[in-house]
């Protein structure tokens, strides 16, 4: 099999040959379709995230082909198309396990991080981490639902119920969360680099009410936020653009220091909250809405020996939508 191998962070990934995993009991192997390209993938390769295995093949938006699968494995079956994502495998026991919140679990693996992922001809997954996913759709199309998708869920979720939702930094995951905020009729004001003129055209061709620059105040008080954008002088401005008792979620994994502000900000009870991580019932939940709200991706394709092209890409600001490897 051909993957993209991190060896070490802040260094290039590297081409490799490897021989083929066989799956261990309650796993299955996959034929790759196409792995979309994260910004946790990023991070990974820039060391932002701490102890990633090493070396670790990058990737958790893995569309693929079930090949082999391992002993013990009832759910799946030869030939039928799966999506893995980012959460790889859970302890099932600790406290948070136990109370449904696995996305919190204390003993997790993720995929593209802790457990090898799909910058790769092939990828092996725990079964109960891969998600069924339609055999008549385009795999490069559903490839950003496993993150961009699945994240975006959850931070909506975070959000509320409001009817107004601002949303900082329009990548991936904020083109995919616009429409399901469109499709539930909710408005959407877009916020992205000041001088981005291109993702406001953007936002605004997927239904948001209004688009300009983070450092501009919206038209109207915002009922929530969300930040997918890295940066943590944001929180502030969105802090300031929503109204009394409004909500700035952070739905990214890694973000730069949130710079001091008065408390008035914080007052007339606004929240700040984050989200981390997926549980399957998200990926369940959010898989099954997609087709129904008619959820439509934007993809830029690259060959799976450019994925350091794709990464330099997303880096640089330079995408509009997702990117998406192809093996």
């Amino acid at each position: 099999m051909k993957a993209m191998v991190l060896h070490k962070v802040r260094t290039p990934l590297i081409m490799e040959e490897r021989s083929f995993l066989s799956p261990a009991p309650n796993e299955i192997r996959v034929l790759v379709e196409a792995c979309a390209v994260c910004r946790t993938d990023l991070h990974v390769v820039d060391g932002d995230l701490p102890y990633p295995k090493l070396p670790v093949i990058p990737g958790h938006e893995i569309v693929g082909r079930v090949e082999a699968i391992g002993s013990g494995v009832r759910n799946h079956k030869l030939g039928e198309r799966v999506g893995i994502p980012w959460l790889g495998h859970t302890c099932g026991h600790c406290p948070f396990c136990i109370s449904g919140r696995e996305n919190l679990c204390d003993e997790p693996l993720f995929t593209g991080y802790t457990r090898d992922g799909g910058f790769a001809s092939h990828a092996v997954a725990e079964a109960a981490y891969a998600f069924l996913l339609p055999d008549d759709d385009n795999p490069v199309a559903l490839a950003p639902l496993l993150c961009a998708g699945l994240i975006g869920w959850r931070s909506l979720l975070a959000a509320g119920p409001g009817e107004r939702i601002g949303i900082y930094g329009f990548g991936a995951a904020a083109h995919v969360i616009t429409q399901v905020c469109i499709w539930q009729g909710r408005r959407v004001l877009a916020f992205t680099r000041p001088e981005d003129v291109a993702a406001q055209d953007f936002a605004r061709s997927l239904g948001a009410v209004w688009a300009g620059g983070s450092d501009e105040a919206p038209p109207e008080r915002l009922d929530a936020a969300i930040i997918f954008a890295p940066v943590g002088d944001l929180v502030p401005l969105a802090l300031r653009a929503v109204r009394k008792g409004g909500r700035v979620v952070c739905g990214g994994i890694h973000m730069s220091d949130i710079p001091q502000f008065p408390y008035r900000l914080l007052w007339e009870e606004r929240q700040i909250a984050s989200v981390a991580n997926l549980t399957r019932q998200d990926a369940l939940d959010f898989l099954a809405i997609a087709p129904k709200a008619r959820i439509r991706t934007t993809t830029v394709r690259y060959p799976l020996e450019a994925a350091n092209e794709a990464l330099d890409d997303l880096r640089s600001g330079r995408l509009q939508g997702a990117a998406v490897l192809i093996p």
